[in-house]
């Protein structure tokens, strides 16, 4: 059976454009589009351990991506690093796949000397499963609330 395998942008700098057009996909909309390319090219060559950005691979379609960054647009600045913008394809899901995501993070999380990963979302019970514990709430500029998360590394 084919496996997935996980691809930073920082190692492989000649998938930066696959990567910006896949998160401005999933994540951005027309007024954003921008946040994911120049946060994308500037993570490429950066002297410090954030952000990253990683896509996951079945061959050579990407079918996921997240990212580990200093703050997830949310009131909590005092807190970093965060996981952000988790996605996997649908036909992909209910394979553990997000998992595998999430354990990249946390390695690279916790060799850049962290201790801890955060992140935010509306979902309950997912992260749970993967050593995140609810925090509390943080404050979206545009007016939005999330639920904070939190695991050790």
């Amino acid at each position: 059976m084919k496996q997935p395998h996980i691809v930073s942008v920082r190692q492989q700098p000649a998938i930066a454009d696959t990567a910006i057009r896949y998160f401005q996909d999933k994540w951005a909309n027309p007024k954003s589009l921008m946040v994911y390319e120049d946060c994308i090219r500037h993570c490429i060559g950066a002297q410090v351990p954030l952000p990253q950005w990683y896509l996951l691979f079945m061959e050579d379609a990407v079918i996921g991506c997240a990212g580990l960054i200093t703050n997830d647009f949310i009131s909590r600045m005092d807190l970093y690093p965060w996981l952000c913008a988790l996605y996997i394809e649908p036909a992909y899901r209910g394979r553990a796949y997000g998992a595998l995501m999430l354990a990249r993070a946390k390695t690279d999380a916790r060799a850049a000397g962290y201790e801890t990963l955060y992140l935010c979302t509306d979902h309950t019970g997912y992260y749970e499963r993967y050593g995140f514990s609810y925090l509390g709430q943080g404050y979206h500029p545009w007016g939005e609330s999330s639920r904070i998360y939190a695991a050790p590394l």
